[in-house]
């Protein structure tokens, strides 16, 4: 009896937690890149997701992502990076200032960049988290208190890389919640375009 109590109650909370959390809305789709959004488990800031292709190799799309000082060059809405501390060859910690519109503060983040190897040799995921509290806060700047992103990809062959790669965020201090969702592909999406085209150059990284 006592299981049979513990499983439907195991099986009301996922159930619950299940309708809690909305299911995925595309937002856009263009250019090969295709953004979603939904209602998280628990807040009101909805999560983000990211399916694209990437025509590069597994090494070249690390390179580019752990090249810290060319974050500016293609990730949206960023003014100023630091590499802080390199842990391993597969895990990294920088720094971040991200540019919002008068009369908002900027923000700043930091970031753990980790590079995940799984069994599968056609499969890897690169996680970033934040880090709060490594270094003491700036005044001038709202400092982020929560950022994560997963990237899960796939190694087509040595040429192509499918990636489903999902983000979610607590920007910090007094934005509104509306703003927020209302914005919150359009960052993502012009990322991705400008990494794509950063990618077909040779020059970032082998193939």
């Amino acid at each position: 009896m006592n299981k049979t109590l513990s499983c439907l109650y195991i099986f009301m909370l996922i159930a619950v937690a299940g309708f809690g959390q909305g299911k995925w809305e595309q937002k856009i789709n263009e250019n090969g890149i295709q953004i979603f959004t939904r209602k998280p488990l628990s807040g009101n800031l909805k999560e983000l997701r990211v399916v694209c292709e990437l025509a590069c190799s597994k090494a070249q799309l690390i390179k580019t992502l752990q090249d810290i000082n060319n974050y500016p060059n293609w990730v949206y809405s960023t003014k100023i990076t630091n590499l802080l501390k390199v842990v391993s060859p597969q895990q990294i910690i920088y720094y971040s200032v991200s540019r919002l519109p008068w009369p908002l503060k900027d923000r700043d983040l930091i970031v753990e960049l980790s590079i995940i190897p799984s069994t599968e040799s056609n499969l890897f995921e690169i996680q970033a988290k934040s880090l709060p509290d490594f270094l003491p806060r700036n005044t001038n700047l709202i400092r982020v208190p929560y950022s994560s992103a997963l990237w899960k990809v796939i190694i087509v062959n040595d040429h192509l890389l499918k990636v489903d790669y999902t983000f979610s965020v607590d920007p910090g201090g007094s934005i509104p919640v509306w703003l927020v969702n209302s914005t919150l592909a359009i960052g993502p999406y012009n990322s991705f375009l400008k990494l794509k085209e950063r990618l077909k150059n040779p020059e970032n990284g082998p193939h």
